[in-house]
This record gives C-alpha cells, sequence and structure tokens, in this order.
C-alpha cells in the first residue's frame, strides 16, 4: 500500500512539474502566454525602478518606494529562476545557457549591493530577458530572424578575429610612423606610440574625435591614407557577417518549441532531441 502510495506522489509530483514547466517554457496554452506577459512587464518595471534611482531628484523623493520595488522583483526573479531550475530535466544546461545566465544576473546586483556598493546598477542586465517578446507574441519569423543573425555571428567569428589582429597590426604600424613623423615636432601631441597608436585607430575607424591633430605635411599625408583605407576596411566585416547570414538563412526552417533539459530554443521541426544538451524533445 506505500508503494502505491509513493508511485501516486511520483506520478503526482511529474505531472505538477510538467504542467508548470508548460506555463513558464512555453507560450503555447492561456496560462503561459500570461505567465510570460507578466513576467515581460515586470521586467520592463524593474530596469525602469533601476534607471529612476540614478535621477537625483527623483531618487530623493522616492528612493524608499524605488528601493521596495527592487526587492520586489528580485524576490520575483529569484523564485522565478529557481523554479525553472526545479522543471528542467537538465538543470545545469539551463544554468549555463544563455537566459539561464541572464536570469541569474538579473538577480544578483540586488543581493551584491548587501556585500558590495556600486553593484545595482548592473541590474539592468536584465532588460535582456525581453527578447523573450518574439515567443510570446509568437513572431516565428523574428524569432528565426534573430536565430539567423546569431549564427551568422557565430559562423564568422574566426574570420572576424583574424580581421580584427590584422587592423591592430595595421593600427600599430601605422600610429608607430605617425610616432616617427610627428614626435620631434616643437608641442607635438604624439608624446609616445601608444597615443600615437590611439590616433591611428581612430583614424581608420574614421571616427575622427579631434583631440589630437598632425601638423606635418607628411603626417597630414599618412592621416588621409588612413582614413582612406577606414573606409575600405568598414566593408569587410560587413561582407564576412552577411555571407554567413545569407548561409543561415538557406538553412532548414526552425521551431519556437523550448528544450524540457535546458529550456534551448530553435530546432529543427523534425528533431527528436535537443541541439544543445542531447534531451528527448517527445
Amino acid at each position: 500500500m506505500s508503494k502505491e502510495k509513493n508511485e501516486s506522489e511520483l506520478r503526482s509530483r511529474s505531472g505538477l512539474k510538467q504542467k508548470v514547466w508548460e506555463i513558464i517554457f512555453e507560450a503555447e496554452t492561456p496560462m503561459g502566454k500570461a505567465f510570460d506577459v507578466i513576467l515581460l512587464w515586470s521586467i520592463f518595471f524593474s530596469v525602469l525602478a533601476v534607471m529612476l534611482e540614478t535621477v537625483v531628484p527623483f531618487q530623493l523623493k522616492h528612493g524608499a518606494l524605488l528601493n521596495i520595488a527592487e526587492w520586489f522583483f528580485t524576490i520575483f526573479f529569484t523564485i522565478e529562476y529557481l523554479t525553472r531550475l526545479w522543471v528542467s530535466r537538465r538543470p545545469l544546461k539551463y544554468a549555463t545557457s544563455f537566459f539561464g545566465i541572464i536570469d541569474l544576473l538579473s538577480c544578483l546586483p540586488t543581493y551584491l549591493t548587501l556585500l558590495f556598493t556600486g553593484t545595482h546598477g548592473f541590474a539592468v542586465i536584465r532588460i535582456l530577458r525581453l527578447l523573450r517578446i518574439f515567443r510570446v507574441l509568437k513572431m516565428v519569423n523574428h524569432v528565426r530572424g534573430a536565430q539567423v543573425i546569431a549564427t551568422g555571428l557565430r559562423k564568422s567569428k574566426e574570420k572576424i578575429t583574424v580581421f580584427f589582429f590584422a587592423v591592430l597590426i595595421f593600427s600599430v604600424i601605422a600610429g608607430t610612423l605617425m610616432f616617427l613623423v610627428e614626435g620631434d615636432e616643437p608641442h607635438t601631441q604624439f608624446t609616445s606610440i601608444p597615443v600615437s597608436i590611439y590616433y591611428a585607430i581612430v583614424s581608420i575607424s574614421t571616427v575622427g574625435y579631434g583631440d589630437i591633430t598632425a601638423t606635418t605635411d607628411l603626417g597630414r599625408f599618412l592621416t588621409t591614407l588612413m582614413i582612406l583605407a577606414g573606409y575600405a576596411i568598414i566593408a569587410v566585416p560587413t561582407g564576412i557577417v552577411s555571407s554567413a547570414m545569407v548561409n543561415a538563412e538557406n538553412q532548414p526552417d526552425e521551431t519556437s518549441d523550448a528544450c524540457p533539459g535546458c529550456g534551448v530554443h530553435g530546432h529543427l521541426a523534425d528533431a527528436k532531441f535537443c541541439r544543445k544538451c542531447g534531451e528527448d524533445l517527445d
């Protein structure tokens, strides 16, 4: 009799976890959508409260109310985060996923203020959780678009890394040349190679702050070459990422269903197992 009772309790507990899972991870049911809408508004108002705390007149007048609101949202997000871990088949996988890390970081800053000062402002990172809105509103095309961008960036990271170091080397050489040309001039602003490299980076990126300027004809000529090279360089990473995004766009369509193990989205329609943790999707 005791064995049957234990089995019944296990089935009941399993059924409860499944129901809670559907509510907090899926937006297909009325309760699930209602929960996500409440969550999104909570994220919005919590971020607004953090921002208003930096407005001195508002903080002096409503500081106590803002503090209460922040602790209310923090406790709410903490309970939500722990619940997500509880219903996940693989809590560690969810905890180390993108949204798992963001969910944790949305709670930590307020607790850290008890030990360290100046950490409260980091709570604005929870605004990243608003990315869930595309799933809540069933904007599948938007979800697909976000996945294409993320895939394009991920697949082009090696090329972008090589490009970054190539530009860095070019900046070092150009900055060194500028130091050799301008460094011996009276009242020069090119006081060292690092300062000259900074000038080269600003010129190559075509930002042009104007805090440092070349005074010699040769220095101006080199600056002109750096600016013109910068216009050509800007187009390179755009082409690399665009090419990767086009390839990602041609991949088979993905669903917006969440993995019951780690909570990740973006599986193929006929996928049987999670692409991240290998959990059974059925």
